[in-house]
């Protein structure tokens, strides 16, 4: 009898890839399978493959299909598990493997739609399809999370993937929701395991991923006589040619030139040879990431797609899921050289003086003490000469509205909508002068029973709380310390301003239990990679003076979050060494003796990547993709 005989694997995203391999391991190893994407085609080819090893193998097994799923639509995969559920069907293993590259572009440039979304399929997906799965699974069932080594993996550590700030904010809540599921789902004695394999041989990494940061390193600076707008249009024209013989890639560049030329005015024949350069240079710094990426892995190899499905399978066996339960796997098999961006308390500056300057707070309060902090961190501004403004969410309880606005000069604002966060922080210097800071109150997460018991509404509520909200507010900070910069980021280079997102607070008490803590790391495990991401962007690339930092309050211990130390922040984060830190995560109630001990250890190891180089002193990926 062969290994999975008899069982059943629902794997998302398998029409290709991974998702296809994984499926065919299942397949090989004698389980029936479900299939699902958003596309029929390439499903039922799939389903051809399958069935033909089936016969094989001469296992009995079925494949199903369901066509037409996105996993971040909420009625398609509702759908699917209430008709399997209505078959009788019980599923013993779900493969979370379904994905989209997102905008591969600077967090400044990258549009909110496709942020969304790309949060929607990675983490949303992952979460509801997991919940909904739920309806057909029974005790020992196993759930598998893929996702990414672009997030966190070593103490102090984070890893930084500029132009990728949705997917690694989404990848990075992932692992953690992995976590959260494994407290969360032991009364039922459902094991949730989440798998980091690193590079993977594909034509996403190959054909979209290296291409499209290529062309983004080229837009930033502009190339040749090109302006960064115009690179960008040359750049959608372009990059489909890869990959085609002479003939096609020759008479394309020629149609972009003839059409390109008409936007901007200038000479054909000229225009097309410098888009023949610029592809050729888009192809090399390609290469280029790929190789650099290579040699961060001790044998210099990128995993197959094969490989990756064994890794899966293993996963799911008895005995291993229960010892690995909650676990992301493998911890790490890729030296990605990063500095250490995670610190405890920020370094000490003198008190600024805030006299003439102003300083904006979008808040999203959940609790009391929310509205405290404000008004501790406000009055800091105040006290030193400082003038405030607060934009606080329409969904902000109302009664901390009320706490909040009768106390600094403020306004309720939807702070969901980017346009009307744009026209705010205008009114604001408008009428208080230059902005020195955009400071964003989380807010506390919520009292939660169980994350998995949630409603999709409800569940999509603390996705916009903890994740597109800051990321929109920062957005919009970042166009208001540089308007233009998103089409122009040259305007970047030497620029200042300051954006801190504080919160969501680890639980405090004597009595707080694991789940508790898991929860909440759901959402800072989003904010972290996001953050580096961005700076790392801000700083390496587009040669800037602009930080966004990110302040967790509380401890693992449950001591009670020091509003102080948050003030000592901000001191910090509006100072000229902001602006060459390479720490931009602090988690200000942690224990300092505990944690830096840890931390003179990553710093010894990471000496010599401290020195800031910017984009155009260096090679734009010196450091790897």
């Amino acid at each position: 009898m062969l290994k999975f005989q008899g069982k059943v694997a629902l794997v998302t995203g398998s029409g290709t890839g991974i998702g296809q391999a994984i499926a065919k391991k299942f397949i090989e190893n004698g389980a029936s399978v479900i299939i699902l994407g958003r596309r029929r085609e390439p499903l039922e080819e799939t389903s051809v493959m399958l069935k033909e090893i089936i016969s094989k193998v001469n296992s009995g097994a079925f494949v199903r299909i369901f066509s037409g799923v996105d996993v971040s639509d909420e009625v398609g995969i509702n759908e699917m598990f209430d008709t399997l559920k209505k078959e009788n069907l019980t599923v013993d293993y779900v493969i979370n493997n379904a994905g989209v590259s997102g905008p591969v572009t600077c967090f400044a440039n990258a549009p909110l739609d496709e942020f969304k979304s790309t949060v929607d399929i990675h983490l949303t997906g992952t979460f509801w399809g997991s919940v909904q799965a739920l309806k057909v699974m029974k005790e020992n069932g196993k759930i598998v999370t893929i996702s990414t080594f672009f997030t966190e993996e070593r103490p102090l550590e984070q890893r930084p993937y500029r132009f990728r700030s949705p997917y690694t904010a989404s990848q990075g809540a992932k692992n953690r929701l992995v976590e959260a599921m494994s407290w969360e789902l032991t009364d039922k004695k459902i094991i949730s395991i989440g798998t980091n394999p690193g590079p993977v041989h594909s034509d996403r990494i190959y054909k979209t991923v290296y291409p499209k940061a290529a062309a983004e390193f080229l837009r930033v600076s502009g190339f040749e006589d090109l302006t960064p707008v115009q690179v960008d249009a040359a750049n959608k024209e372009l990059l489909p040619l890869l990959g085609e013989d002479q003939n096609i890639i020759k008479n394309g560049i020629v149609k972009a030139a003839q059409k390109l030329s008409k936007d901007n005015g200038k000479d054909i024949a000229k225009l097309t040879a410098t888009l023949g350069n610029l592809l050729n240079k888009i192809q090399s710094i390609a290469e280029k990431v790929q190789n650099n990426t290579s040699h961060m892995i001790a044998d210099k190899q990128f995993l197959a797609q094969g490989q990756v499905a064994e890794s899966v399978l293993n996963l799911c066996d008895e005995q291993i899921a229960k010892i690995l339960n909650g676990k992301i796997i493998p911890g790490d098999r890729v030296f990605y050289p990063v500095k250490p961006h995670i610190g405890t308390t920020t370094p000490g500056v003198h008190q600024p003086d805030f006299t003439g300057r102003s300083i904006v707070f979008t808040i999203d309060a959940t609790e009391k003490s929310d509205a405290v902090r404000v008004e501790y961190l406000a009055q800091h501004v105040t006290k030193n000469g400082g003038k405030v403004a607060c934009f606080i969410s329409e969904s902000t309880p109302k009664e901390l509205q009320e706490y909040i606005s009768g106390k600094f000069h403020s306004h309720i604002v939807n702070l969901k909508n980017p346009d009307e966060v744009q026209r705010w922080l205008n009114t604001a210097k408008t009428n208080l002068g230059s902005i020195l800071a955009v400071i964003h109150i989380t807010g506390k997460l919520p009292n939660i029973a169980k994350l998995t018991e949630l409603s999709r509404a409800k569940w999509q509520e603390l996705i916009e709380k903890f994740i597109t909200t800051p990321a929109i507010v920062g957005q919009r900070a970042l166009e208001q310390f540089v308007p233009g910069g998103d089409k122009d980021p040259r305007l970047y280079k030497d620029a200042r301003g300051a954006m801190m997102i504080i919160g969501p607070d680890l639980p405090s008490g004597a009595k707080v239990t694991g789940l508790q803590r898991a929860q909440v790391e759901v959402f800072r495990g989003a904010l972290r990679p996001f953050t580096t991401t961005v700076n790392q962007e801000l700083s390496d690339v587009l040669d800037s003076k602009i930080r966004i930092f990110s302040i967790f309050p509380g401890s693992v211990t449950g001591v009670e979050p020091n509003n102080e130390r948050i003030a000592q922040a901000l001191n910090f984060l509006v100072s000229d060494n902001a602006a060459s830190s390479s720490e931009v995560t602090f988690c200000v109630d942690e224990s300092i003796s505990k944690i830096f001990q840890n931390k003179k250890c990553v710093s010894r190891r990471h000496t010599k990547y401290k020195t800031k180089t910017s984009f155009r002193q260096s090679h734009p990926i010196k450091n790897g993709g």
